[in-house]
């Protein structure tokens, strides 16, 4: 029988993992919510009884059938040794996420950054294959960023490199999980997107948003993407000062590494060909290298929201 993979992509609001074969198709996928915030134990207990639900559900045995299981977790994390040191947004320490799932599962686990993992995905089958150099960002429940440069993932010294959510665009701005002060992720996350059209609707109760969704509560990244589409002035508002938000924070990553590609994923990259029109003339205009012959693409990350459990389930794959 081929061999088989479970890749988890364990998000601040859902966790989903899949069933992926050794070329990254993905055979059957299931997601639950994160219900955060949670001790480490029941948070690798809910990703246990995941996996073996999706085993069950699809016929296969988690004993037999699958090889290993990818793990792509937000946070620093360093993947020899299995541990997330630091996942701000989880309240996390020194999480030896692979020896207690290990413990579980009883089978290989391995770990990786999520968004690393998403540009593993992405170069070994998706919109930056070939790239020896190219980068993802992806827009959650946070801001992740991964790196693929030269040939190699980059995690940096202590495993932290690459934490994009946590540079400052707002000097003295909006206050971060992390300890910082205006953080890209505080503007350009999905979340940060809800917040601020609800606050926008709160603001403004003639604003069309409200018949777009009329519970403030199931507000969320695409409502003010389509209140713009209908040409309401207040969810204009809301997209544009989000649009300068992101691209302030992709041009500083483009001007570092300019790498060949820079795929946009998460739940804001569902607005697909739309998002990348706003961004162009941003991008066009910022861009140290924007006279050059040859430029940065901004793409949509092809696998979008499985990149996580594509790439995961690849880290399982390339450690096997």
């Amino acid at each position: 029988m081929e061999k088989l993979y479970i890749g988890v992509d364990l998000g601040g609001t859902n966790i989903a993992a899949g069933i992926v074969d050794v070329n990254g198709n993905i055979l059957c996928k299931k997601s639950v919510k994160t219900n955060l915030p949670k001790p480490e134990a029941e948070l690798e207990q809910d990703i246990y009884n995941l996996c073996k639900s999706l085993c069950e559900e699809n016929k296969y045995n988690l004993d037999k059938d699958i090889k290993a299981v990818g793990i792509g977790t937000p946070g620093s994390v360093d993947g020899k040794r299995g541990i997330v040191w630091s996942n701000v947004n989880f309240g996390y320490e020194n999480w030896k996420i692979k020896e207690n799932l290990e413990k579980l599962f009883g089978i290989s686990v391995y770990v990786e950054n999520d968004a690393n993992a998403a540009i593993i995905a992405e170069v070994m089958a998706g919109n930056a294959k070939g790239c020896d150099n190219a980068l993802i960002v992806t827009l959650g429940t946070g801001v992740g960023g991964g790196a693929y440069l030269n040939g190699e993932i980059y995690a940096g010294y202590n495993y932290a490199g690459l934490e994009v959510g946590h540079i400052v665009i707002e000097k003295d701005g909006r206050q971060c999980n992390c300890g910082r002060k205006g953080c890209f992720e505080r503007y350009a996350a999905a979340s940060a997107l809800t917040r601020d059209t609800q606050a926008a609707m709160k603001e403004h109760p003639e604003s069309a948003l409200w018949e777009i969704c009329p519970d403030i509560e199931k507000v969320n990244a695409k409502t003010a993407f389509d209140g713009k589409k209908q040409g309401d002035a207040v969810a204009t508002q809301v997209v544009d000062t989000y649009i300068d938000y992101l691209a302030c924070g992709l041009v500083n990553l483009i001007n570092i590494f300019q790498p060949q590609v820079v795929c946009l994923g998460g739940g804001v990259s569902n607005e697909r060909q739309y998002l990348l029109d706003l961004l162009k003339p941003h991008i066009d205009r910022e861009d140290f290298a924007r006279n050059a012959r040859e430029r940065t693409e901004i793409v949509i990350a092809k696998f979008r929201n499985d990149a996580g459990i594509i790439g995961a389930a690849m880290v399982g794959v390339n450690n096997d």
